[in-house]
């Protein structure tokens, strides 16, 4: 029976270490595909076609709306960003589990049309916490890191809808504990339907 990859949607607050999880996870296992999106923003100095977003003209990216060709997409500050869909089917196709790193209206928008995504919400264990890593990346003004404890205020409403909280108070823990939660979930009966009806049929003597 060939294994079908699952979708994994990673959301959570900013500062809360999301993107140093999906890094550490994919250096260490080579069945995680994380999921690539378009823009239409102008390629910062450094990023690759491909690799960090697919780029777009609005009118490109218009047209993928219009054709259905994105699982979600939003618009932030004048640009457009969204999830193509034929990448992660192909990835999915390939038995490869892929990860989407998207905000909460996103993540809701793709376990509708995807019901058997796998919701992950990662967090650190105290707001305390939270604010000390926003401070310690010394990236940003005290007037934004304001800006995203007041985001995270909204985003907190939306925990309870996610399947699993990562809490990412050790590094090391939190990886191996996301790479368990999706092997888990392979096992869950309702993504071996196939495997199943198998069973019963061999059972029957078919």
């Amino acid at each position: 029976m060939e294994k079908k990859g699952i979708l994994i949607v990673v959301s959570g607050f900013s500062g809360a270490g999301k993107g140093t999880i999906m890094k550490e996870l994919l250096k260490r296992y080579d069945n995680y595909a994380l999921s690539v999106s378009a823009t239409t923003r102008k390629p910062r100095p450094g990023e690759e076609e491909g690799k960090e977003y697919f780029f777009k003209t609005t009118d490109e990216f218009e047209k993928m709306i219009a054709k259905d060709e994105l699982i979600e997409y939003a618009k932030y500050v004048d640009n457009y960003y969204g999830t193509p869909r034929i990448y992660v089917e192909e990835q999915l196709k390939a038995g490869r589990d892929v990860i989407l790193e998207i905000e909460i209206q996103g993540a809701l928008k793709v376990k509708e049309k995807f019901p058997d995504t796998l919701l992950l919400f990662v967090t650190p264990p105290t707001i305390p916490e939270l604010k000390k890593r926003l401070v310690n990346r010394g990236t940003e003004t005290m007037d934004v890191i304001e800006y995203r404890l007041n985001r995270a205020k909204e985003e907190a409403k939306g925990m309870d809808r996610y399947d699993y909280l990562i809490i990412n108070d050790e590094l090391n823990t939190c990886v191996e504990e996301v790479h368990r939660i999706i092997q888990g979930e392979h096992r869950r009966s309702f993504r071996n339907q196939e495997f199943i009806e198998n069973m019963k049929r061999e059972l029957k003597g078919e």
